[in-house]
Order: C-alpha cells, then structure tokens, then sequence
C-alpha cells in the first residue's frame, strides 16, 4: 500500500481528553478514532492489526477442533431470565433497547445463556457431543469506567468460545486443552513471556477460574506472582488460593497487570438451569459440562501497544503488524523505488510505502510512530552503492543490504 493512496493520518499530538497511552499512540499513527469515551472506530491500519490477532486466534481454536459461527447482538430477556443474569442487580452492564412493539431486548455482553438455549436444537444424544462452537464478535458493555482507551472499552472485539461435553471429565481435559491453545495464541502475539495463567474467584460455579493476566502497568489488576513455581494468583481471592494450594504469600510478589483473556469451568449447573440436557447410551437424560473461553481481541491489541510502544512510538510484533515493512524514498529515486515496492509485494512481503513528496525527517519519524516491524530506506547516495538501508524498529539496529540480502532477511 502507497502511504499516499492509505487512509490515514498521522497527528503530532492526541486529543487533550484520551488519557491511555496505548490509545494516545494509535490515535495519533492513525490506527483508530475516538468516538467517544471507550468507543472507538478502527482504521485501515488498525483493522489490518485486529485481523491480524483474530486469525491467529482463529488458527488455534481451530487446532483444538472448535467451530466458528457467529451469533446476534440481539438478546432475548427470556433468555437471560432464567439464570437471574438479566437482572441490573446480578450484572450491571447491560445496554437495554425496545423494539417497535415494546418487546424489551439487550445487546450482548457475553452469549453463555443464547448458545445454551441454541444447544437445544442440536443436542439430544451422547452421539452429538462433544461440541465447541467459538466467534469473534463485537459486544457491548456498559462500563461504569471507560480510560483505559482500548483496553476497557464499552463497545470491543472478543473471542468467546463454549464446550459441551457428555462428563466432567471430559470437559476437564478440554478445559486444560484449552489452556495450552490459550497459551500459543499469547506468543504468537509477542505478549507470552509476561502473560500468566492466574487463579481467579470462579463466581457461582466453581471455587476457581482462570485469567490470562499480562504484565502491564496501564492494567487493572494486581497479580501475587510465585515466579518459581510459575503460580499467579489474582489478588481478589488471594487468602483462599493461598491456602488452597500450599503456599506462602510471603514468596508471592505483586504485580499490576491487565486481563487479556479468561476462561470458566461451569460444570453442569448454567444447563440444568436452562434445561439443557442430552440422552445416555442406556436413554437416560444426563446433564450436559460446558466451559466458557474469552479473549479481548481488541483489548490484547491495546495491551501490546501500551506494553510494546516507546518514546518515538507504537513497535508491532511481525505477527500482527498491519504491514511488515515500511518503504522509505529519498531524493530523485522514485522509479527505482517503485521497482523495489513491486519486487518485494512479490516475494510476500507486506509493504507500507512511504511515497510521498514529503522531507525524510518526516517520513522516519511516521515510520517511528507507526511502528511497522522493519524500515528499508532508498536514497541516491544508497543506490550509487547498489545499498539499502534496513533497520529493525524494536532494537533501531542498522545496516546496509544489498536487495538479496535484504529478501534474504524478510521474504
């Protein structure tokens, strides 16, 4: 993409209202704009990005043999009614509409309680479990606070994901299966090293959930960290998993960190509640296990800019940058560098291609902001040296490439 043909704009300053770095930074590379507090619409750069992490998502809940669809926005107050969960009271952001008729709806939160009133349709037999169903869908939150840019957002992107399973058992070891994909999708974004697998208050159905809490200093959190042991503890049940698992808090040490994703073990109470059940080998009705797996797709894309940003701007990692290089010419080389554009779309390899008629300190300081993975400049003084320039945003390395050793390095 020709830098003057895109979309986008770069600010030398963020509105004097938004507060959150991540979103400072991605306002002003031009990746998103503020609609208003925790809304946010997202940009041809910031879209490449969200796309970028929903297809690495996609590609591990599809490794662990679950489907994609997607469900409506759209709620049904019957639904919800059944486990109390459309009560104000039991959960408090809820946005609430009204049809034409004065038929009373909600717009998503979550979808525990539709795919289970779904299920009914699909599930009869021991023979059509196990299921798990996943989508990467928009939700809408009403949050009380709303500054942590898109990190906390009141409309955002998730990956939510519900297993149906026969027994505990096997709900168990999907459960644990589910850890592991979890774990591969976090570094593959470039976020595992600091992301944990965090016991946390597992609510009216199980003593224990568990967050994927990531080290961050914007975050919400506080985590009580074993580093040893590997345990991470979220703070809010911090006396109980202390004495659950052994261990003594004095070894545990804090950490702000900010929830990246989630995931609940419900066994079989949300079914019996709603009357979902299935028919055994010997035709008895059973209960059905289910579990619920979140991911903030758009709140991990926060979490990265604030976590991976430094003072000249946003650095992304090469699996979801929005491109893999920024392209920048300098001086009377524009056919040269057109040349250049087209043999590296050739080889694969995403291009961001500053053409612009515009003086280089501009031109490196956009590339800066918008933090593309690697920067390949051309100039005449290169080009006389058959060089180019390539530098690695997330270090500022430098050297001079000759172009196969450039492809060498990125295609």
């Amino acid at each position: 993409m020709r830098v003057s043909h895109l979309f986008t704009k770069t600010l030398k300053d963020a509105p004097a209202d938004e507060v959150s770095k991540n979103a400072q930074l991605l306002i002003r590379a031009g990746y998103v704009y503020k609609e208003m507090a925790g809304v946010y619409a997202y940009l041809p750069l910031g879209l490449r990005v969200l796309e970028n992490i929903k297809q690495i998502v996609r590609e591990e809940m599809n490794a662990i043999d679950s489907n994609e669809l997607i469900m409506t926005t759209l709620q049904r107050k019957e639904v919800w009614e059944k486990t109390t969960r459309w009560s104000d009271d039991v959960v408090d952001v809820w946005f609430k509409t009204r049809l034409k008729d004065d038929t009373e709806l909600g717009l998503g939160w979550s979808h525990e309680e539709p795919i289970v009133e779904m299920m009914k349709n699909y599930v009869h037999s021991y023979r059509d479990l196990p299921v798990s169903l996943y989508q990467l869908q928009t939700k809408m939150r009403n949050e009380l606070r709303a500054k942590s840019g898109i990190m906390r957002g009141r409309e955002f992107v998730m990956k939510d994901m519900y297993s149906f399973h026969a027994t505990k058992e096997d709900l168990d070891a999907y459960y644990e299966k589910t850890i592991e994909a979890y774990k591969r999708v976090y570094d593959r974004l470039g976020i595992g090293d600091e992301t944990y697998v965090t016991f946390a208050s597992g609510g009216a159905f199980t003593k224990f959930s568990h967050e994927f809490q990531t080290i961050c200093d914007a975050g919400e959190d506080i985590i009580y960290l074993h580093r040893e042991k590997n345990i991470a503890i979220n703070e809010e049940v911090i006396d109980e998993a202390v004495a659950e698992l052994g261990i003594n808090r004095n070894e545990l040490e804090p950490i702000k960190t900010a929830e990246t994703g989630n995931i609940f073990n419900f066994g079989s109470q949300k079914t019996d509640e709603m009357g979902l059940y299935y028919t055994d080998k010997d035709g008895k009705q059973q209960s059905l296990y289910i579990g619920s797996y979140g991911i903030g797709i758009t709140r991990a894309m926060g979490v990265i800019a604030e976590k991976l940003s430094d003072e000249k701007g946003l650095v992304w990692p090469v699996a979801i940058a929005p491109y893999k290089v920024y392209l920048v010419s300098i001086g009377k080389v524009a056919e040269k560098a057109d040349e250049l554009y087209e043999t590296l779309q050739k080889a694969g390899v995403t291009v961001l291609y500053d053409d612009r008629d515009e003086r280089p300190g501009a031109k490196f300081a956009d590339a800066e902001l918008i933090g593309l993975p690697y920067r390949v400049t051309m100039s005449e003084r290169l080009l006389a040296e058959n060089k180019l320039e390539f530098t690695v945003r997330n270090s500022g390395q430098t050297e001079l490439l000759t172009l196969d050793e450039l492809l060498a390095k990125i295609a």
